[in-house]
């Protein structure tokens, strides 16, 4: 099964506002250095001031630009959400057809796993490690991607029981093709479409992780993130300082888990003909 990405995206309003959406906030974690004007981390004596020309949102508690803070919290975000989302897609893609296609032991033993790892809630392994392994923004990308295969490998999986039955598998079987060959040659290529949604709302559900454990204080303190700007924020509500740092580092990640959202629905449709998609050949 194969899709037109492009011509599905663009082909409704959601997808293109999702498009624009989320190009806005790529360009902003580019071109981070130019857009921000000042230093993410430089304190100055000139805390919580309110917006003006010098600061655009004001500064915080230390006297940090917010705006800049706000831009190169973009960059965070979207790598911890690209990062998770190839390597937990990766697992999924592999163990789960590598599982429909070996079966026996080896597929009993990864679908426990799966299940395992699906009833143990994610943030409390997530505090354990941080407790003993630290923080670090590179630990918490290999934990989100080691806790966020699951799901997509039993898709996957299902899928491929599915297509290994299909004539053309079964005749490269026939010839003489090994798991390997197959999976890397008709399964995973037939799974495109389905791997593509799932590495979308992987890259949302990372995201929205991420900033949730910087919000309740999980996450590295020398890194720059929306979660930690609203972690901050919070104990300054009686002021309105909030209005101009908390608001806005929430609606940006609101916006962007939107975005994602919206790029991912607009593909539903091509997956599922019964929603009115066309599916191309």
């Amino acid at each position: 099964m194969h899709i037109d990405v492009k011509r599905e995206v663009t082909g409704s309003a959601s997808g293109r506002f999702g498009m624009a959406a989320l190009g806005v906030i790529v360009i902003l974690a580019v071109f981070a250095p130019f857009i921000a004007g000042y230093d993410p981390t430089a304190q100055t004596p000139f805390a919580l001031e309110p917006p003006s020309r010098a600061h655009l949102l004001g500064t915080n508690h230390v006297g940090q630009d917010v705006w800049s803070q706000l831009v190169y919290g973009a960059r965070v975000s979207l790598l911890v959400g690209f990062s998770v989302a190839c390597l937990s897609t990766l697992l999924s893609a592999l163990l789960g057809s590598s599982a429909a296609l070996i079966g026996g032991l080896y597929d009993k033993v990864v679908m426990r796993v799966v299940d395992a790892f699906i009833t143990v809630p994610a943030i409390f392994i997530m505090i354990l490690v941080a407790a003993y392994l630290g923080s670090s923004l590179w630990v918490l990308v290999i934990l989100l991607s080691l806790l966020g295969w699951q799901a997509g490998a039993r898709i996957v999986r299902a899928q491929a029981l599915s297509l290994k039955e299909e004539n053309h598998v079964l005749a490269a079987r026939c010839f003489g093709a090994g798991n390997r060959y197959l999976i890397l040659r008709h399964i995973l290529p037939d799974l495109g479409p389905i791997l593509l949604v799932e590495f979308i709302f992987s890259m949302r559900r990372a995201i929205f992780m991420q900033a949730g454990l910087a919000f309740i204080g999980i996450g590295d303190p020398g890194t720059v993130s929306w979660g930690m700007m609203m972690n901050e924020a919070r104990e300054f509500i009686f002021l309105n300082a909030w209005l101009w740092w908390l608001l806005p580092a929430g609606l940006i990640l609101s916006l962007t888990i939107v975005a994602i959202t919206f790029i991912g629905h607009s593909l539903e449709p091509a997956m599922d003909p019964r929603l009115g998609g066309e599916v191309v050949a």
